[in-house]
């Protein structure tokens, strides 16, 4: 009878031991799951993100080049050439125009909410980090910077210098600009040193939109990698 009732409960005890691990298992590969789901959802949110940021990024790329064919045509307008009259208005809007960067930082405020180690992969969380708050800082601030801006700084003090040469239609819009011959040669190498500092300025832009651009790629690939792997 005591054999028996020995055995009762031992299987008792196994059976509810055996019940509680299971228990434990299962809530703990729920929870596995529903982190591993938050992870990949996140990165995609990141990925889809960087995307958009780098289509942004090439865009402003094409405007700042753009800026820098109008520096060209100014610099030869001071030269004694001529500003072909369909495009005066448009190069001279692009001389001072600025390209400000709108980046989508949802994926990575969805990370930083659900907390950084959501993205087990040490490495790759560290060039996520990276990239939002150190290469998109250094672009924010280029374009934050007073010293940067071109529509700021150097619009008003050209325009004073070369709106006499200036010919506009009757509804007020501009239809060209002559060579300015009578000029001064002061006046005329200061408008140079400001051209001179809108071209130094827009080419360092481009040449630091470009190394991001090619972190970006960086990232977004290994995070796509990572997607694959832990799909």
């Amino acid at each position: 009878m005591k054999k028996t009732k020995w055995k009762k409960y031992i299987l008792e005890f196994l059976s509810i031991f055996i019940a509680v691990i299971s228990a434990f298992a299962l809530t703990n590969w729920n929870d596995n799951r529903n982190s591993k789901d938050s992870e990949q959802k996140i990165l995609a949110e990141i990925t889809n993100g960087i995307g958009i940021d780098t289509q942004d990024f090439e865009s402003n790329i094409v405007g700042h080049n753009l800026s820098l064919k109008a520096n060209h045509a100014f610099r030869a307008l001071l030269k004694g050439k001529t500003i072909p009259r369909d495009s005066v208005e448009k190069l001279y809007i692009s001389l001072f125009r600025d390209y400000s960067p709108v980046i989508n930082r949802s994926g990575y405020e969805s990370l930083k909410e659900a907390g950084l180690k959501t993205i087990t992969n040490d490495s790759l969380r560290f060039q996520i980090i990276e990239l939002y708050d150190y290469h998109y800082g250094i672009i924010k601030i280029l374009d934050e910077v007073s010293e940067m801006e071109s529509f700021e700084n150097y619009f008003a003090s050209i325009n004073a210098l070369l709106h006499p040469y200036m010919e506009f239609d009757s509804e007020g819009n501009l239809t060209h600009i002559e060579s300015p011959e009578n000029l001064s040669d002061a006046n005329r190498k200061e408008i140079l040193s400001y051209l001179w500092r809108l071209q130094n300025n827009r080419t360092y832009k481009v040449v630091k939109y470009k190394s991001i651009l090619k972190i970006m790629e960086h990232v977004k690939t290994n995070i796509e990698d990572e997607i694959v792997n832990n799909h």
